[in-house]
């Protein structure tokens, strides 16, 4: 399979979910040297407080007023809950042991998520990290991806890599993010 940028692999989904509606067991290697997909959706500066919001970050009410709806991911697009901790454990792993198959964030941390509650279904699942040498890479599983929403996913995944990345010795960047979506559908309609 070929290695893809991050627009490339929003503009197959959009193709693909026009030809053929409901895609299930999407999956795509993705470069993750540029992770910012703009859309009329999704503009830079929404991307990037949905990201920071999702890192733990601050995040005024005013900003919150402007960018967040139900429409743009809701509660199901919340992937905060402990990330400050889930970070420090990946760069902690990484650092420590290097070939570790144990450097993985779970979204959320319940076992059995309800499913008729939003807020238990959360569409990133899991994300495990490895080192290509010195270099973060990822697989990130979707229980479901809508080819609208993933510009926002996409940034997110890429800021949280740079973050591991920024926390690891030397200059490192991204490198390539293996991304699997249970089922891709073009819009959350």
């Amino acid at each position: 399979m070929d290695t893809i940028s991050c627009q490339e692999t929003y503009q197959l989904m959009k193709r693909l979910t026009t030809e053929h509606g409901m895609i299930r067991n999407f999956h795509q290697n993705v470069r993750m040297d540029n992770w910012e997909v703009e859309t009329d959706l999704f503009p830079k500066e929404a991307l990037e407080i949905y990201s920071a919001w999702n890192l733990g970050q601050d995040i005024s009410s005013e900003d919150k007023k402007k960018y967040f709806s139900a429409y743009r991911g809701g509660s199901q697009g919340d992937y905060r809950d402990g990330m400050d901790a889930k970070i420090s454990n990946i760069v902690a792993c990484l650092t420590l042991f290097p070939h570790s198959k144990r450097a993985v964030i779970t979204i959320p941390n319940n076992s059995s998520p309800a499913h008729s509650s939003d807020d238990d279904a959360k569409c990133l699942r899991e994300i495990h990290f490895y080192l290509d040498g010195q270099q973060p890479n990822a697989t990130a599983f979707f229980r479901a991806q809508a080819a609208d929403i993933f510009p926002k996913n996409i940034h997110f995944v890429g800021a949280l890599i740079s973050e591991i990345a920024s926390n690891l010795d030397g200059e490192v960047k991204p490198g390539v993010l293996h991304y699997h979506a249970t089922i891709l559908v073009a819009d959350r309609q």
